[in-house]
């Protein structure tokens, strides 16, 4: 049974979310564009079909067909996902994980805080956001510098609290900005 209501006030929710940790983080403008795509016929229908409420619609259509579409979808106009940096290497002649720019893992991280905080719930704590990326820590998925930034990151998070890490993430921007 479909759930679009309910979908679009999951999605909304989270988006809301992200945008008040880019806001904290220094980077407004990009949380005001964040996840817009969602809301397209190709991964809002999806998510509608496959809502539960407890994590992503895409892991249902992914154990219904063996991918997800919307998911296809969203990587690939996202940024912030490190799913879209991946680029043919012509040495090695395979798709290998690129370097994110700072803003875009700075996203990333905003992004993960505010999903763990929908999907926890009232269970949430500043170390769930660096649990779930101990699934992918270490395996290769995204470049070795972005991966070091965000672990850093979600570990600041978890062991300082958000006002220091927020207070990090801008001073990283700062000195990007002048340095």
């Amino acid at each position: 049974m479909a759930h679009p209501i309910k979908h679009f006030q999951t999605i909304t929710k989270h988006r809301h979310r992200v945008i008040a940790h880019c806001a904290k983080a220094g980077i407004l403008w990009q949380g005001l564009r964040h996840d817009l795509s969602k809301y397209s016929p190709t991964e809002f229908i999806p998510g509608a079909l496959y809502y539960q409420g407890d994590r992503s619609p895409n892991e249902k259509e992914r154990e219904l067909f063996g991918c997800s579409r919307a998911w296809l979808h969203h990587k690939g106009r996202n940024r912030h996902h490190y799913e879209y940096w991946n680029d043919y290497n012509p040495k090695t002649r395979r798709p290998e994980p690129v370097e994110m720019p700072l803003n875009y893992v700075i996203e990333m991280f905003c992004d993960r805080v505010a999903a763990s905080k929908i999907y926890k719930g009232a269970q949430y704590t500043d170390e769930a956001p660096y649990t779930y990326f101990l699934r992918i820590k270490g395996k290769h998925r995204m470049h070795e510098k972005t991966e070091a930034l965000l672990n850093e990151l979600l570990e600041m998070l978890r062991d300082e609290g958000e006002e220091k890490t927020f207070a990090y993430i801008r001073s990283l921007l700062k000195e990007r900005r002048h340095g």
